[in-house]
């Protein structure tokens, strides 16, 4: 039973289902809603959460997104709807490593909403304490997340368990994408006023540095041996890869114009890049650092996730 790739498209409105193997688009499925930014496989692979954002940017006057819909990934198609219970624009999911419950940002209420996947209801509401919390990570443990919130240039540390702000990190005017490294030392995320990347020191809740970027930093992930950062600039069409030793960018890749958001294999041998313009994604290999294919998607290719399909 092959892994799947999955792609959210902005513009079309649709999940794209990839059989990374042969890289080819298996279905596109639409999303049931105005559109969806995000998605998240089910730890089984088995299924896709995607929250239904609404139809603008964040901040943006438009239509506020309520819903996260379940995508069946082997009959491709909905098959159901979870009702946040109010207008919240829904964006970014994750799945908890160890509780197995589903964390959805809500721009709208300055919160982290909190899913039963198996009862298919909100169990929960967690508050970021900041508006507009956009993107969002989880510590390995499941103790913390950390949210990226858009309008205020800052992170939230939350504790999960005792749904309390431990801190405010102040980080520019405005702030977008996050990142965690593998071993829970650092979080990262990226001025958007300049080409800046921004460490986190964990332990302190403080900013450890800022890395110097060619352009500006917007999706990233590390790879799975915690030795590398990669940096999608959606401005052009490279990726930067950080080291995480020296912490300066080593490498970097040209992939096809603005890359949007990065994830990496669980094997670690391809990191994929959504790259909007292009309707693309882009496979890179680890070893070579070259892009070794590109996978048709649709239209403003932006969320991915990695289905790792278990029996």
């Amino acid at each position: 039973m092959n892994d799947l790739l999955l792609v959210a498209n902005k513009a079309d409105q649709t999940l794209s289902i990839v059989d990374p193997d042969t890289a080819r688009e298996l279905a596109a499925v639409p999303v049931g809603g105005t559109t969806a930014h995000e998605v998240a496989a089910s730890p089984d692979g088995h299924f896709a959460w995607v929250p239904i954002y609404g139809d603008s940017g964040v901040g943006m006057p438009g239509s506020d997104g309520r819903t996260v819909n379940l995508i069946d990934l082997d009959l491709q198609r909905i098959v159901s709807s979870v009702d946040l219970g109010q207008p919240t624009r829904p964006h970014c999911a994750v799945f908890g490593p160890k509780d197995g419950r589903l964390y959805v940002t809500a721009e709208l209420t300055n919160s982290i909403e909190v899913i039963d996947p198996i009862e298919r209801k909100v169990v929960d509401s967690i508050p970021t304490g900041e508006p507009e919390s956009h993107m969002m990570v989880i510590s390995s443990d499941g103790g913390r997340a950390y949210t990226s919130n858009v309008g205020t240039g800052t992170v939230s540390v939350i504790d999960i368990a005792q749904k309390k702000v431990l801190a405010v990190i102040p980080i520019s005017e405005t702030a977008q994408r996050i990142a965690i490294s593998i071993d829970d030392r650092f979080v990262f995320t990226s001025d958007q006023t300049k080409p800046s990347l921004v460490v986190i020191d964990a332990r302190t809740n403080t900013i450890e540095t800022r890395v110097q970027l060619s352009h500006t930093g917007y999706g990233m992930a590390p790879t799975r041996d915690g030795r590398y950062l990669l940096v999608a600039h959606a401005t052009s069409e490279y990726v930067s890869v950080v080291g995480l030793q020296s912490l300066k960018v080593e490498k970097v890749i040209k992939v096809r114009p603005n890359p949007q958001e990065i994830i990496v294999t669980p094997d670690n041998t391809i990191a994929y890049a959504s790259c909007d313009v292009s309707k693309q994604v882009a496979a890179i290999d680890l070893a070579t650092w070259k892009v070794e294919k590109l996978i048709d998607a649709g239209g403003e290719a932006d969320g991915l996730s990695w289905a790792s399909r278990n029996p």
